[in-house]
This record gives C-alpha cells, sequence and structure tokens, in this order.
C-alpha cells in the first residue's frame, strides 16, 4: 500500500476512538464532582476587618455572622469568628476615628478569598479589610 491508498482507507474508516465513537474527549463532569474536589485542596486564611465604630455589639455579630455564612456557603470552614476590640484607627479611614475590629480564621478552597474580598469591598459596613493566607 502507498501513502495516498492508506489515507484514503483512512479517511472511510476512521479509527474508532475510546469515546465510543465520539470525536470529542469525555465530559469530566461537573466542578463539584469527585474528580476536581480531590484537587482542590483547602488552605487556612486569616480575615481581619474594621466596621463602622457606630454600630452596637449585635449588629457587628450579625456583620460577623453574615461573612462566616458566605465562607460555609463556598465549601470553606470557619474554627473562629467574632469581634476581637472597638479600638482607635492609627488614621483616619473615610471619616471614622474609631472601628469595630473582626477576626475571622477559616479553611477554605483557594478561590473564596477573592470572592470573600470582593464582597467585603463593595459592604458599606466594612470601612478596610485584608485577607492572608497562613503558613501550613
Amino acid at each position: 500500500m502507498n501513502c495516498i491508498t492508506t489515507h484514503v482507507q483512512s479517511l472511510r474508516y476512521p479509527l474508532q476512538s475510546p469515546n465510543n465513537g465520539s470525536l470529542f474527549p469525555p465530559d469530566p463532569g461537573p466542578k463539584g464532582s469527585t474528580a476536581h474536589s480531590e484537587q482542590r485542596m483547602s488552605k487556612k486564611y486569616e480575615a481581619f476587618y474594621i466596621v463602622k465604630p457606630d454600630f452596637s455589639d449585635a449588629e457587628v455579630g450579625k456583620i460577623a455572622d453574615h461573612f462566616k455564612g458566605v465562607v460555609e456557603s463556598h465549601g470553606g470552614s470557619v474554627e473562629k469568628a467574632g469581634k476581637w476590640d472597638k479600638r482607635k484607627l492609627a488614621y483616619e479611614i473615610e471619616g471614622f476615628k474609631e472601628g469595630n475590629y473582626v477576626l475571622m480564621n477559616f479553611e477554605a478552597p483557594a478561590e473564596l478569598p477573592a470572592e470573600l474580598s470582593r464582597l467585603m469591598r463593595i459592604s458599606d459596613d466594612v470601612i478596610r479589610h485584608r485577607i492572608y493566607k497562613l503558613e501550613d
């Protein structure tokens, strides 16, 4: 057989793929499937944010619970979260000289801190925030 005959035969009788004749690779499934969840590693983080000083302790707790719920709804787990203290700021932020400091330690997939930071940035209650990745 020469090259032309082989090429013509391959067009007429294509090789069978291992995907039951499909030319496309198998679907890996949804992101939440076990194949993907085994690859996604949880990491430890610390979120430190300052809430407006005119909120009561109950209101600050409600805000902390909201962000705790965000972490848990995205597949993370919160080790501890709560109001740390109401303190004077080193410098004025958005016209405030004091703020309620809130600290939250959590473990979550690598994508979650960016989403949590986005939500804190657009929240009117949070005047400053930082999220740190903790060493293992």
